[in-house]
């Protein structure tokens, strides 16, 4: 099971400043605690739900989170900022341009939260959503700043896609020429300012995210395209609105839920181990089965119908790709990859989890007419299964259209993975269907989605694109 954390205090810091990062890899999504150890007070940016990490850091600083500051609504993952509060008692802080179900503070442009010794002014930084905010911090009343946290507005190697709000009818060109004004902002900071993003590599909030977490505002002026100081407004809104990733479905969701006053999340709860009655109890009221084994596992043997997203990659994400938001979901794994699956999952906003299946193998054992395998073709088998099918061959890419443009699979059809179920009518369900993606790992989930709707003749490729030869390893390590 993979789901990659860090917790890193940033080192050589002016003190008594505290700034700690505290880096998701499975969401690419990042939070901070700063704080003033001469007071002891501190706030928290961006948390995620599940808080103890976060808190535990706080207490062996000897810090007392104040406020609790989100820098946007955020689309990607349901923000921990009531749990935070609730066990805290700390206020909730967002841009003014914000308007939420529950209590919160609006913080204006140029406000300053005063620590003590630390001074964190509010800059409004619009343009990913109107009410989006950066964080600029100072030790010592007039001194210059050391450090940003941008957001969703200025990424290390990229900024903020200002398309996901066309839903909500604003254009998404409207809010790029408000990103343009506020990337500008940020980019006349020092050039030693620390930057510090809300996300990054494989993060669906913008194209190009660096995987470094920490960079300076002088080398994004020296690398960052968005920066170059050739770049006018017209030619920096072509740029951002186009070749965005396919947003997973459950964005527009998180996005709302954000802002209302929802249920706390409980990581105590056990969860529920079904017997195979319970499952079909479940499935025939609409529930989904995600099986979070290895491919390998699943690819042999797995309870028909159910659909496969390993623990392995970016579980929450793929997850929120193919399974509809707000649907009861039942997992398939041993009781530690359910728990970490109910978080993980918890963290996107999915909670109707109905329990797990904890013993497929024996379940299949018992009952082999349940059971079924998956097709993964080399690339040999691929090129005869080209040259015998001709046109009838659904040959379908299931990245995202950034990853097509820079390497393409030949006679490939573009159908990005958090598109593919609402595309599903597009394509036939008698003929044959090739999926392929850049290592394997998508397009793996993506034929699991085509045989629960009863396609009959589903194979993806091993190794994706670069078994086909196709250059697309600077790809593989973010999204697979």
């Amino acid at each position: 099971m993979t789901d990659t954390q860090s917790s890193v205090s940033l080192e050589g810091l002016t003190e008594p400043l505290v700034i700690h990062q505290f880096y998701l890899g499975c969401l690419s999504q990042a939070a901070y605690l700063v704080g003033d150890r001469s007071t002891g007070r501190a706030i928290v940016v961006d948390p995620r739900r599940d808080i103890d990490e976060v808190l535990g850091v706080a207490a062996s600083e000897g810090l007392k989170v104040e406020l609790v500051v989100q820098t946007h609504f955020h689309a990607d993952f349901i923000s921990g900022h009531l749990e935070m509060a609730d066990a805290t008692g700390a206020e909730i802080g967002y841009g003014e341009a914000a308007s939420t179900e529950f209590p919160s503070r609006a913080l204006r442009d140029g406000e300053v939260i005063d620590l003590g010794n630390v001074q964190i002014e509010v800059w409004s930084t619009p343009g990913h959503t109107p009410e989006s905010i950066s964080l600029v911090i100072h030790v010592g009343h007039g001194q210059p700043p050391i450090a940003v946290l941008t957001g969703d507005a200025l990424f290390i190697g990229d900024v903020g896609r200002p398309d996901l709000l066309v839903a909500a009818d604003i254009p998404a060109a409207e809010l790029a020429s408000r990103l343009f004004d506020s990337v500008n902002r940020l980019a006349g900071l020092p050039a030693e300012t620390l930057v510090l993003p809300a996300h990054g590599a494989g993060s669906a909030c913008g194209k190009s995210l660096s995987s470094e977490t920490v960079s300076t505002i002088g080398v994004q002026r020296d690398t960052n395209y968005a920066l170059a100081p050739t770049m006018t407004r017209e030619q920096f809104i072509e740029i951002v609105t186009e070749g965005q990733p396919a947003a997973p479905g459950y964005f527009g969701h998180d996005a709302k839920l954000n802002r209302l006053d929802r249920p706390l999340l409980d990581e105590t709860e056990p969860v529920t181990v079904l017997d195979l009655a319970e499952v079909d109890s479940a499935v025939s009221r609409g529930a989904t089965v995600v099986d979070t084994r290895p491919v390998n596992e699943f690819a042999a043997g797995h309870l028909s119908g159910s659909l496969h997203v390993s623990l392995d990659g970016r579980f929450a994400e793929q997850v929120g790709s193919v399974v509809p938001f707000g649907a009861e979901v039942v997992l398939v794994g041993d009781a530690p990859a359910a728990a970490e699956a109910r978080t993980r999952l918890a963290r996107i906003g999915f909670d109707r989890i109905v329990g797990v299946l904890a013993d497929v193998s024996s379940v299949l054992a018992a009952h082999p007419d349940r059971a079924d395998r998956m097709s993964r073709l080399t690339a040999a088998d691929l090129a005869e299964r080209r040259e015998s099918l001709g046109d009838r061959l659904q040959f379908i890419d299931v990245r995202n259209p950034g990853e097509v443009e820079d390497a393409e699979v030949e006679g490939a059809q573009n159908i990005p993975l958090a598109r593919l179920s609402a595309e599903l009518t597009t394509l036939k369900p008698d003929e044959p269907v090739v999926l392929v993606c850049a290592g394997g790992a998508r397009s793996a989930i993506a034929s699991s989605l085509l045989m629960a709707n009863g396609f009959t003749d589903v194979s993806d490729v091993l190794g994706g694109a670069m078994a086909l030869g196709v250059d697309a390893t600077c790809l593989v390590t973010p999204v697979q």
